[in-house]
């Protein structure tokens, strides 16, 4: 079961506190750039929130897997929504980010996910096939590969995906790519829980809850 923590463009909690609170509760945080190395001194588990991928080159405000490696950084997001709504990012350049993340020696949790309109239409099987099969043509079922539903309407807006969705959901998508699955998309203390114990929910990725130390370490908490 893994709990992930992507604090977006926030500074986050005090990365020793947030440590201190965890003890020996299995976790992930994703903090901005500027905090990476103070997450990692303080022995959280740390990822980026991205990672380009070519090792280096003229690609201005992009980061590789080996300068995220010399911080101590283990892992990286990669295909956040807000990445592919907000800046333009495609199917194949996620797939690419995941696979030389993966070549690189990083785990990487790759994120999948369909907008309201999308779900309204009845498209939400195919949108998430094509971007499913995206990532697996490119990566396969690597071990140190994990994918995270989550549904655009439920990031940011309080709305969350009831169990039975996201359980539907995440059939379908380990239907397409037998990996663990992550459910992203508000949440919090009150509904980990029922979520996580679905039977093909396998941990979740948090938003906004996790830059509140107590709310975070709830969170970790109904996942172990």
């Amino acid at each position: 079961m893994i709990v992930a923590g992507n604090w977006k463009m926030f500074d986050g909690p005090d990365p020793r506190a947030l440590r201190a609170a965890l003890g020996d509760l299995p976790h992930v945080v994703a903090p901005p750039y500027t905090r990476l190395r103070e997450c990692v001194e303080a022995g959280l588990t740390t990822y980026a929130q991205n990672v380009h991928w070519e090792n280096e080159g003229a690609f201005t405000g992009e980061i590789s897997a080996p300068m995220l490696q010399s911080l101590g950084v283990t892992g990286a997001i990669v295909g956040h929504s807000e990445r592919r709504l907000y800046f333009g990012e495609t199917d194949l350049g996620v797939a690419r980010r995941a696979h030389a993340a993966l070549g690189a020696g990083l785990a990487v949790i790759a994120c999948v996910g369909e907008t309201w309109e999308q779900r309204e239409s009845g498209d939400t099987e195919t949108v998430l096939r094509v971007q499913v099969e995206s990532v697996r043509d490119l990566c396969g079922t690597h071990d140190n590969l994990v994918i995270a539903y989550e549904p655009v309407w439920a990031i940011g807006t309080g709305k969350t995906a009831t169990p039975d969705l996201a359980q539907d959901a995440h059939a379908f998508i380990k239907s397409l790519l037998d990996l663990p699955v992550l459910y992203g998309g508000s949440v919090k203390p009150d509904n980990a829980a029922e979520l996580l114990a679905q039977p093909d929910v396998d941990g979740a990725l948090v938003g906004g809850a996790s830059l509140d130390i107590d709310s975070f370490v709830a969170i970790c908490r109904a996942g172990s």
